[in-house]
């Protein structure tokens, strides 16, 4: 009853939510959050700068995540290379120093904070010529109006980025009077013309007051109250953004300070400075906003604008266009010569005449079709990330956001579960399966920024290390038994891999190499199909038993081992191919035991592999969460890795049960595995996967539900688009297969051409 009960549930479950209506449904969310961000920009404006000067929350205890935006930790060099021959001044009180000293630590941590407190403090680095000064000025009075009027008239003095801003020291000396606020409000509106005629040369930020705790306030303090600060705030932002009537103003409020102050204040030492982690963000943020428009860091997204778009890229959207005009054309013609072609009805007889014809798919409507569909998936990629419509945000790893995740797919993994069409070992069912789910944990990893977890990214190394295992052996699987060497086999093969990879790289402007594991499994394909096609050709067909044609491929296969030791490069595609060739010999002589519910071998040699698998696998495991450094672990990864693959294969397929059965959820994700793979880069993940995709803003789990659920449904569409486009493009008869390569290697010689003219223009 429970198994009828179970299959039911699926039924039901695949009845009322198929594939076709989950992609209608993912292109109703993308239209709909794209028309609530495009709103969202109009409303609240598309300046990011604004955000990341006025909002944001912490992640962890010294992690800040602006609002919408990727924050990039600067590193010396480059803050060096963003500041050469830059002069920065700030002005203002002991808070104001604290943010100076944070700074010039960004670009040289070794500079001390010593000397005496009340007077200005001079950085400079001569190597990279920059000058960083802080100028003391506690109170918003005359001399500080001073100083920065000689800086309106004097344009060699003047700083390129100007930090100001000062409060309590005011607060303080005058007792927190209502005369004093006064004051403060007539000397702001006599320097607020100052900094405005400033900013339209400069950069000038205003600092607003972080609050105070109240209770850790020496005497002396206590009336620097919370209250008061925000009375001094609300007087600068208001003469501060009323001092131009004519347009915004140009002097830009560092608001945000606040935000981090309240969640760290109480670990003030006096309840007036902030602790040293909080002066470091603030310092990262003015550093953000200034230098991300120059360095341009790959994961600073925060006051960076859209990219330019390339020659390549307008070309591609040009093509794209005419593909989704060119199908509602032939669709619309089609259409109508199908309403001509409807039965109809003989007045006389009643009956009705039919002269419709069942006519083919045609390859035009193929092609139309499919670079329509791609077209309208490239614009979602390109918006995700590289059009700056939807919001980006940092990592952050913790352990409950890695394993929270992986224990839901195993529940649902186990929860799918069907028995195999065969029970060979690593049958193709088993093998998506196991395709599948690594892919699954592959893909957490990534949005989990789990990487900084050294356990973690050695066990991710080995499921890498898998997936080129499996190339090795399924490559050499087929071209041992079917000994097909022909050129369609390959063209087949290199297109499946490569199609989605060159076409990103056009649409979004990147290398080919950035997506690092297609051009590996792709050169590894070609390793493969050289070492064998090349003479002697041994197949099994051909070697039929014969001692002499199988230690000929023995003689190859350690050729290649040489040449794979000689380069320096991965081993495990070589054991790949190694256990496929061993596998098969065994299956060929009959030696293993493959049927539903038997053990591979004897029990006594089973119990025997299958005790050492697990000890195997668990060593593994001890040894990769005992690494001191990822240095030390990949040093001997490539060693010892396939030693935890081959474990997991023979505990996956000794036990005749195991054999039998698969996970159904996982094998459907494995069919796309490559997909999902290349698609994470942009539509998943953000900023070419350093930053996390934002499509639902304030709620982090919504957003990953829903994010992930489009993604998927994007994979899979991308999967049938490529294989429709396959056989369109690779044709089984020699000469049209041939011309279309020559007609292929013509378009990309062009675009190569076309690359390397705009880079030069660039230069």
């Amino acid at each position: 009853m429970a198994a009828l009960a179970y299959n039911l549930g699926k039924r039901e479950i695949n009845h009322y939510f198929s594939v076709r209506s989950a992609k209608v449904l993912a292109l109703v969310a993308v239209l709909l959050l794209a028309a609530c961000h495009l709103a969202s920009r109009r409303y609240r404006g598309n300046d990011s700068c604004e955000y990341l000067l006025s909002s944001g929350r912490f992640l962890g205890e010294k992690v800040w995540q602006p609002h919408s935006c990727m924050m990039h930790k600067y590193k010396i060099s480059e803050a060096k290379t963003c500041l050469v021959d830059k002069h920065i001044a700030f002005i203002g009180d002991s808070r104001i120093r604290q943010l100076f000293y944070s700074f010039v630590k960004i670009i040289n941590p070794q500079f001390k904070e010593e000397g005496n407190k009340h007077e200005n403090i001079p950085f400079e680095d001569k190597a990279a010529s920059v000058k960083v000064d802080f100028l003391w000025h506690p109170e918003v009075n005359g001399s500080m109006k001073q100083c920065i009027k000689v800086w309106t008239e004097d344009s060699v003095l003047k700083p390129h980025v100007i930090v100001a801003g000062a409060a309590t020291w005011s607060i303080k000396i005058h007792n927190g009077s209502e005369e004093a606020l006064a004051q403060y409000k007539m000397n702001i509106t006599s320097i607020a013309p100052l900094l405005e005629k400033l900013a339209k040369t400069s950069d000038v930020y205003w600092v607003l007051q972080d609050p105070v705790y109240e209770d850790l306030l020496s005497e002396n303090r206590k009336m620097i109250t919370n209250e008061k600060i925000d009375a001094y705030n609300e007087a600068a932002v208001s003469i501060l953004n009323s001092s131009t009537r004519t347009s915004k103003s140009n002097v830009k409020m560092f608001s945000v300070s606040k935000l981090i102050a309240q969640e760290t204040i109480m670990e003030s030492l006096d309840g007036l400075h902030l602790p040293e982690s909080s002066r470091e963000t603030s310092a990262m943020i003015l550093m953000n906003v200034y230098c991300n428009k120059v360095v341009k860091p790959v994961d600073g997204s925060c006051c960076q604008p859209r990219p330019p778009l390339t020659l390549i890229q307008k070309l591609a959207a040009c093509f794209f266009t005419l593909s989704i005009i060119g199908y509602f054309i032939f669709y619309v013609i089609h259409r109508n010569a199908h309403r001509k072609n409807k039965p109809c009805t003989d007045l006389e007889s009643g009956e009705e005449k039919k002269n419709i014809i069942n006519t083919p798919v045609s390859s035009l409507e193929i092609l139309l079709q499919s670079f329509c569909k791609l077209g309208l998936i490239m614009a979602y990629f390109y918006m995700c990330d590289r059009a700056n419509l939807f919001m980006k945000e940092n990592k952050f790893y913790t352990h409950s956001s890695f394993f929270i995740p992986i224990i839901y797919i195993l529940v649902l993994g186990v929860f799918y579960n069907e028995n195999t069409k065969e029970t060979k070992v690593l049958n193709r069912e088993q093998t998506d399966e196991w395709k599948g789910w690594m892919q699954l944990v592959i893909l957490i990893y990534h949005i989990s920024g789990a990487s900084t977890f050294l356990p973690v990214y050695m066990h991710i190394r080995v499921l890498v290390a898998a997936y080129l295992f499996q190339t090795g052996y399924g490559h050499f699987s087929y071209f041992w038994i079917k000994g097909d060497f022909g050129i369609h086999r390959v063209c087949q093969v290199l297109f499946r891999l490569n199609f989605l990879v060159v076409v990103l790289c056009i649409v979004m402007d990147r290398p080919y190499q950035f997506y690092y594991f297609v051009p590996l499994v792709t050169v590894w394909f070609m390793v493969i199909y050289v070492t064998l096609a090349l003479w002697p050709q041994i197949t099994q067909k051909k070697a039929n038993g014969n001692f002499f044609w199988y230690l000929g491929l023995l003689l190859k296969l350690g050729l290649l081992l040489l040449c794979i030791w000689f380069l320096a490069y991965s081993q495990v595609v070589f054991h790949g191919v190694l256990f496929a060739f061993i596998y098969l010999a065994l299956q060929r002589r009959q030696i293993l035991s493959e049927g539903k519910g038997e053990p591979l071998f004897s029990n006594k040699i089973s119990n025997f592999l299958l005790f050492v698998s697990v000890v195997s696998f668990l060593t593994y495991s001890i040894w990769a969460s005992s690494c001191k450094n990822k240095a030390e672990c990949n040093e001997l990864h490539p060693s010892v890795s396939v030693v935890q693959i081959v474990a997991f294969i023979l505990i996956r397929n000794i036990p005749g049960y195991a054999r039998s059965i698969y996970s159904s959820f996982f094998a459907w994700f494995g069919k796309i595995s490559l997909e999902l793979f290349i698609c994470q880069y942009h539509i998943w993940l953000a900023a070419d996967t350093r930053g996390i995709l934002v499509l639902i803003p304030g709620n982090p789990t919504l957003n990953i539900i829903v994010s992930t659920f489009i993604f998927v449904c994007v994979a899979h569409e991308i999967s049938q688009i490529t294989t429709d486009l396959a056989q369109v493009v690779i044709p089984k008869d020699n000469p049209s297969l041939f011309r279309r390569l020559a007609c292929t290697i013509a378009f990309f010689g062009g675009v190569l051409i076309l690359s390397s003219i705009q880079d030069k223009s660039r230069l």
